[in-house]
């Protein structure tokens, strides 16, 4: 359904469905990318009306208002997480290629729904795993695939911060479903997936010792791979520490930049850190009792976000398969909901 009616200069016309804090971001990215048009912001709050007369764009309060009299040629879903499946049927139903925030769902049976009406209706769906798009990612990824590191067999991420006391001031962070696991691990467990491929397996523990709350802060995660490889993943937003993406990309300036690595990746011919893209090798013989060579990847620095806009106009030319697709958004949620059901039995969950 995509990939007709553009000349060699029609930009793809995309509207934005929620313009908050992540809406907006999108919105300035629309706006900066060549290949892009933004022709609609969708918000039925007064903000989202004044942001629409802001840049430019027309402004509905629903995409059905707006379906009636505007088709896009694609929509990007920035709504609050309970509203995604609804809001990507809606797309769906219109025939509208949709780049969906993450989580694509609340749950993995709403996901099937939604991707299973986008695959039988032939339209494109895309999740916001923007970390894939990070030329950081995409060297990595390199690396691995061309067997600089001989056969992966190992890896470990972090994900250890200190969310500030005034953070869980908003009553929701304190509950079921708003820790670390579910708003930040995703990202880590989607960047190991595309790494690395399927996950099969996972056995978890948590705890909530130091801040009492309902909701777990801290986590550590067994993770199988369908090539054999183990890797650990360990999560805590209660302890002030530099080892994470958030502290170690400097990909949202928000956040201080440290020069730690937030993955360690470990291979029969070499081992990789990120984001520092550091290979460590032996000279001629492989052994332990051999000396180190060091040899650090350049790579050039772009804002993922862009990036991911940028693939979303090639997805809707036709040009281009999505990096992150509904149904690897899905698989990546079918990951961190066994590491919740984990947590919970205490026991080893498989993946089907």
């Amino acid at each position: 359904m995509t990939g007709t009616g553009f000349g060699m200069d029609r930009k793809v016309r995309l509207a934005v469905l929620g313009a908050g804090l992540i809406g907006k971001r999108h919105i300035q990215h629309v706006l900066a990318e060549p290949q892009a048009e933004l022709l609609a912001v969708i918000d039925p709050m007064p903000l989202g009306q004044k942001i629409a007369q802001d840049s430019g764009a027309k402004w509905f309060p629903s995409f059905a208002a707006m379906i009636e009299t505007h088709r896009p040629d694609g929509v990007i879903v920035a709504t609050p997480n309970q509203a995604h499946v609804a809001n990507g049927l809606e797309a769906v139903a219109a025939g509208v290629p949709a780049l969906i925030e993450k989580p694509i769902a609340d749950d993995i049976a709403a996901g099937e729904k939604l991707i299973g009406a986008a695959e039988a209706a032939g339209v494109p769906l895309l999740v916001g795993h923007h970390r894939r798009h990070n030329p950081m990612i995409q060297k990595a990824k390199e690396i691995i695939d061309r067997g600089e590191l001989g056969r992966v067999v190992v890896a470990n991420a972090m994900f250890w911060l200190f969310k500030p006391d005034d953070y869980f001031d908003i009553d929701w962070r304190r509950q079921t479903g708003a820790g670390p696991v579910f708003l930040n691990l995703i990202h880590d467990v989607d960047n190991l997936r595309y790494l690395f491929g399927d996950i099969v397996a996972v056995q978890a523990r948590e705890s909530g010792a130091v801040r009492g709350n309902v909701v777990e802060e801290t986590s550590v995660i067994l993770m199988e791979f369908a090539s054999g490889l183990l890797a650990t993943a360990s999560v805590s937003d209660a302890v002030v520490a530099p080892w994470s993406w958030e502290m170690t990309t400097g990909e949202n300036p928000a956040y201080p930049k440290t020069e730690e690595a937030c993955y360690q990746i470990g291979g029969t011919h070499g081992s990789l850190t990120i984001p520092s893209l550091d290979v460590w090798k032996n000279g001629i013989k492989r052994s332990w009792w051999e000396p180190f060579e060091k040899r650090r990847i350049a790579v050039q620095d772009e804002d993922p976000l862009a990036l991911q806009i940028r693939q979303f106009c090639k997805v809707i030319r036709g040009e281009e398969q999505p990096l992150a697709s509904g149904r690897e958004g899905l698989n990546t949620l079918r990951v961190i909901t066994a590491v919740k059901q984990s947590a919970a039995s205490r026991e080893r969950i498989v993946l089907g």
